[in-house]
């Protein structure tokens, strides 16, 4: 198990690598109230945005590698790991050191992280997903991205649409994920021809490309603190949603909920303290100045 931990890690650091670049290209190019496919044709010139896609490469190599080596509801919870990653990356950019609270809520995360994967104990590494069991998943996580976008549409409010694009993000990496733990393993089985013959390897790129055009629309719809939490939380959730419904994994119940349930909350408060740190102005949205000059909450 310990390969697919490493794995992960390795993807969740390239991720928050990429996130924090990227977010600095999108806020470089015009900004749309819509979901504007020129978006991407803007941001292939910005050199910075390519870097990150480099390291979302990077990421998806390392991911497959975890997801053909341990279970699903092992490696896209450690996904987890990408939101204080992402902060401490963008700390580390701008040359700014986190306070003592944000130290505090990466331990929280840290620490509920381990105590929910140690609690839950995943096992299970099914290779083969009937499409009885792909069909009802298919389409209820292609019925929810589409639900959230356009939902995201018709909000006009900047952390509102980078909360509903981030979980639709999310829900893009879950699938994306499960998509590609079945063609690596159709790989590993049956060899080349047989994984470029797979549906399932078109599904997951077809599928990841929506998601990183769902996570550039939300890195411009609002601040990062909006959009990360919903991506990283998400994922894991839904990941381990279908770790259990498709590949038959299974965690420990019981007593075992209770130290589950203590971490989940722990990560939940982890993240909740990291979205409320305010980032300098060259990491929010081009309106986020204002919107707070209209809203005086933290």
């Amino acid at each position: 198990m310990l390969l697919p931990v490493l794995f992960a890690l390795c993807a969740a650091s390239s991720n928050a690598v990429a996130t924090v670049l990227q977010r600095k290209a999108a806020m470089s190019v015009p900004r749309s109230d819509g979901l504007r496919a020129g978006l991407l044709l803007d941001l292939l010139r910005r050199p910075v945005w390519l870097v990150g896609i480099l390291a979302v490469v990077l990421a998806g190599v390392c991911q497959a590698l975890a997801l053909a080596t341990g279970p699903l509801t092992v490696v896209q919870p450690l996904f987890v790991l990408e939101l204080p990653l992402t902060l401490l990356v963008a700390a580390l950019l701008l040359r700014r050191g986190l306070p003592r609270v944000a130290w505090a809520a990466v331990a929280c995360v840290v620490v509920g992280l381990g105590l929910g994967l140690a609690a839950a104990s995943p096992t299970g590494n099914r290779t083969h997903v009937p499409w009885d069991r792909w069909l009802p998943a298919l389409l209820v996580c292609l019925g929810a991205i589409v639900t959230l976008a356009l939902v995201a549409r018709s909000r006009s409010e900047g952390r509102a649409r980078a909360a509903c694009l981030g979980t639709a993000t999310a829900i893009c990496y879950a699938l994306t994920a499960a998509l590609m733990k079945a063609a690596m393993h159709i790989l590993d089985d049956e060899g080349v021809a047989a994984f470029f013959a797979a549906w399932q390897t078109y599904a997951f790129a077809a599928v990841g490309a929506g998601a990183l055009f769902l996570l550039q629309q939300a890195m411009q719809a609002g601040p990062l603190v909006a959009s990360q939490p919903a991506i990283t939380l998400g994922d894991a959730l839904v990941s381990l949603t279908l770790g259990i419904a498709l590949y038959e994994e299974q965690i420990r119940t019981g007593w075992y909920v209770l130290p589950q349930l203590l971490a989940v909350a722990l990560i939940a408060l982890g993240a909740v303290a990291l979205a409320r740190i305010p980032l300098t102005q060259s990491m929010v949205a081009p309106d986020e100045s204002e919107d707070r000059a209209r809203d005086p909450r933290p």
